[in-house]
């Protein structure tokens, strides 16, 4: 099993009152609560927790995409990726991922992620995400009914500007370029770095991804129990269109807080896990599911998404249950793991049999956790969960991981000496 370390970088800092005195945490979050020099703190200290990820021997880093929002502060994880591509050796970069749609022209995304996997060399695991529909038709304008026709095309002059060595002409409905002939290329060329799809639950996406041979990549904060169904799903829709069940066909998202006991993982964790659900998740309503966003196939199996569930448009029935903010009823709802490390082990292997997940993306910094509690909880699972659990669906073969030049053929790593400066 792949077990990866998921960043957000959320904003640590949002009053104790946000979700009352403001309707939602993305889009329209008002600009005051945005300070430029905390957040130059919370930068760097977020990359210093993904570079420490990678030291402790996590299998990949993943960074992500979103806009307008005190969600997650990384409008361009391709910055954050370059520099773990100059500061990492071996750990896999899952930029996951671009929102394609909203790239115009999509060369940018090749060329940007072909610069990446040179950087690294060959280490890129490449997401294409549709993209929330608060990121795409709200903060960027784009047309939700038009929103996956876009996307589409935009794959398609992606993969082709990768794969195709003579320059050419793209003439699609929203891309006409004359030449297309992306410098740099990427090294993982056989035929293009491994490309993943994160999504809510949407049949479109389950087909698309096993037409093209893709990573599924169901990305939900509400945990395994609530993700059983959707994944279930997914699993009866590969076996309809006549696909194995190799696990790594699949990832999933799980936050995770581990400690020497169960007592100390509530004590350390339930501060940062009710900041998260309570102030991180708030979505008006009104963002959530803007008409023709969601497909109509999708709306007939009776999929919700992650931003409905957020938003608390969800079925009445299951309303309470997903709007959980106190501690209690997060861990009772498999949200957040929590415990010792054999009580992480145990339910981490239940998570990825049960689920059939081979990729396991685990958030191991949430809300506002600080950065000392962050390392911990890295460092504690890779040192006491990780080696009970590595072993799970080590009978299957993983195509879908990236390959990276041998190490004799790679630039060496630069050793970063500080210097020291005088106090002003």
């Amino acid at each position: 099993m792949k077990l990866m370390w998921f960043h957000l970088m959320p904003y640590t800092e949002l009053p104790d009152d946000f979700n009352k005195k403001h309707p939602s945490v993305w889009v329209d979050i008002h600009s005051s609560l945005f300070d430029p020099r905390r957040a130059h703190h919370m930068y760097n200290d977020f990359m210093d927790e993904l570079e420490y990820a990678a030291e402790v021997g996590f299998d990949a880093v993943c960074v992500n995409e979103h806009h307008s929002n005190g969600y997650g502060l990384m409008p361009s994880p391709n910055l954050i990726a370059s520099s773990l591509a100059r500061r990492t050796t071996d750990t896999a970069l899952c930029v996951m991922g671009n929102s394609l749609a909203l790239y115009n022209p999509p060369t940018r995304v090749a060329e940007e992620f072909a610069m990446i996997d040179c950087i690294s060399g060959g280490r890129l695991i490449a997401g294409f995400p549709v993209g929330s529909p608060m990121d795409t038709c709200f903060a960027y304008g784009q047309n939700p009914s038009m929103l996956r026709e876009r996307y589409y095309e935009a794959h398609d002059l992606v993969k082709k500007a990768w794969t195709e060595k003579e320059t050419f002409a793209f003439s699609g409905r929203f891309n006409q370029q004359r030449y297309v002939n992306i410098w740099p290329r990427p090294i993982q060329d056989d035929p293009h770095p491994p490309i993943w799809i994160p999504g809510g639950g949407s049949i479109e996406t389950w087909r698309w991804c096993a037409e093209m041979d893709y990573v599924y990549c169901y990305l939900s904060y509400y945990g395994y129990k609530a993700g059983l169904t959707t994944m279930q799903g997914f699993w009866n829709e590969m076996a309809k269109l006549g696909k194995d069940r190799n696990p790594y066909r699949a990832g999933f998202l799980q936050f995770v807080g581990v400690a020497e006991s169960r007592q100390q993982a509530l004590d350390l964790y339930t501060e940062p896990a009710e900041y998260f659900y309570g102030r991180c998740l708030h979505i008006d309503p009104r963002f959530a599911t803007p008409p023709g966003y969601t497909t109509e196939a999708t709306q007939r199996a009776g999929i919700e998404s992650m931003v409905s569930k957020a938003a608390n448009v969800a079925n009445p029935a299951t309303k309470a249950a997903l709007k959980a903010t106190n501690m209690k009823d997060i861990v009772d709802g498999g949200y957040v793991i929590i415990g010792s490390p054999d009580e992480v082990a145990e339910q981490v292997r239940h998570v990825a049999t049960s689920l059939n997940v081979g990729n396991l993306m685990l958030l191991l910094q949430f809300g506002n956790m600080s950065k000392d509690t962050t390392k911990y909880n890295t460092r504690t699972f890779a040192e006491t969960v990780m080696p009970k659990v590595k072993d799970v669906f080590g009978d299957w073969e993983n195509r879908w991981w990236p390959k990276p030049l041998a190490h004799s053929q790679r630039a060496a790593v630069p050793t970063f000496q500080p210097k020291l400066v005088a106090a002003e």
